[in-house]
């Protein structure tokens, strides 16, 4: 799916719905080079290997938001035909699923870049859903993963996952971002499959608790 809302003219940000769990895959990259990271490649990497070679995008490094199985599972296959950098967050862990055994994998902490071509990415740290959950910013577009999805939020009752780490990753990170970054989530589960940050301050109700306790107890259903 192209992607219609205002974004920077020279990067390329292309979702796609794939499979069973409606899981988003992205391409995000560099128009001026057509050089793209392919995000979370799961369930039809052929699928994804024909939509970039199709468009004339040379595939340079596969970035993961988590390690989830649904968010990998494709992985191997996709590093198999194209032995690129892969880049995952050094906080993540083996509790749910597996970080991917690869010699060409980078551990990036809170902050960190990634270059695609002339498109420098920076990773925020957004724990909760899993330990190493990160988003992928570049001027006003988030790939969210599964920290925040439209109208919703990740699982926190997961192994590994942590509702506090939750409530401090929407409330004291993300919530603090521009309103006019455009999320785009890792599951079309909302009525859009994607949205600014200052319309889901209206509408999502994971970002409307009054206090952590709130959030846990009637947002997650947490017993205290």
């Amino acid at each position: 799916m192209m992607i219609t809302m205002n974004l920077p003219e020279e990067l390329i940000l292309e979702q796609k719905e794939i499979g069973p769990l409606n899981n988003f895959i992205y391409f995000i990259g560099d128009k001026r080079t057509s050089e793209i990271a392919v995000v979370d490649p799961a369930w039809d990497v052929d699928f994804l290997c024909r939509e970039a070679e199709k468009k004339g995008y040379k595939i340079v490094a596969v970035l993961l938001t988590h390690c989830h199985p649904d968010h990998i599972q494709g992985f191997d296959e996709m590093t198999d035909r194209y032995p690129v950098d892969a880049y995952v967050s050094v906080h993540e862990t083996d509790d749910y699923g597996k970080v991917p055994r690869y010699n060409q994998m980078n551990k990036v902490d809170d902050g960190g870049k990634v270059m695609i071509g002339g498109i420098e990415l920076t990773c925020m740290h957004v724990p909760g859903h899993s330990p190493g959950c990160q988003l992928f910013i570049y001027k006003n577009a988030c790939i969210a993963g599964d920290a925040i999805f439209i109208d919703g939020c990740g699982r926190a009752d997961l192994p590994g996952s942590n509702p506090k780490q939750m409530y401090h990753s929407l409330y004291d990170v993300i919530l603090k971002l521009p309103d006019d970054l455009i999320l785009f989530p890792g599951h079309n589960y909302g009525s859009t499959p994607y949205a600014t940050l200052g319309d889901q301050k209206q509408t999502n109700p994971y970002l409307q608790a009054d206090s952590e306790e709130d959030f846990l107890v009637q947002r997650m259903g947490f017993m205290l």
